[in-house]
């Protein structure tokens, strides 16, 4: 069986939208893998009275990111398009940084979890009226579903840091 060309995809979308909805889902994907990467760093490395609660906390948010990363290469991979998958590549189109090389104190981790769910939401919603133009309603779905995740969770890490 010969290969597919991303020019012989027939999906009601043309090869110019896939190409750029796929790069910048391919954004997402980065942002997204590192965030996850910070988020498991932190669960690891917190310390503090608050320990328990945000041990916890970070778990469930990155097992739901870890989730989250198949669903968005997937639907690279429907576009037709290749998923990046290298630590240089995700680096490369990330819009957030990696993690301190030393874990910080507890309530920073969560001032850095709430900048980066923050900058995950704005690179979906940059995304969204691409997908939106070229009536992609898988990805405008699951841009969706991704803003509603990341906004919540910015919301509610936020609400650790009021005094």
């Amino acid at each position: 069986m010969g290969k597919t060309s991303p020019d012989k995809i027939d999906i009601g979308i043309s090869a110019d939208d896939r190409l750029a909805i796929s790069g910048g889902l391919s954004r997402l994907l980065a942002d997204t893998y590192t965030l996850y990467l910070t988020t498991h760093n932190f669960h690891w490395n917190v310390t503090g009275p608050m320990f328990n609660t945000l041990h916890e906390m970070f778990m469930l948010q990155y097992t739901e990111l870890w989730n989250s990363v198949d669903l968005i290469a997937e639907r690279i991979r429907s576009l037709g398009h290749k998923a990046p998958g290298s630590y240089a590549q995700f680096g490369a189109l990330a819009s957030i940084s990696d993690a301190p090389p030393e874990p910080p104190k507890a309530l920073e981790m969560i001032a850095i979890l709430v900048s980066g769910h923050e900058a995950v939401a704005r690179t979906a919603r940059a995304v969204f009226p691409v997908a939106t133009n070229a009536d992609d309603e898988p990805t405008a779905d699951l841009l969706t579903q991704r803003l509603t995740v990341h906004e919540k969770t910015a919301w509610m890490l936020r609400s650790l840091l009021e005094a």
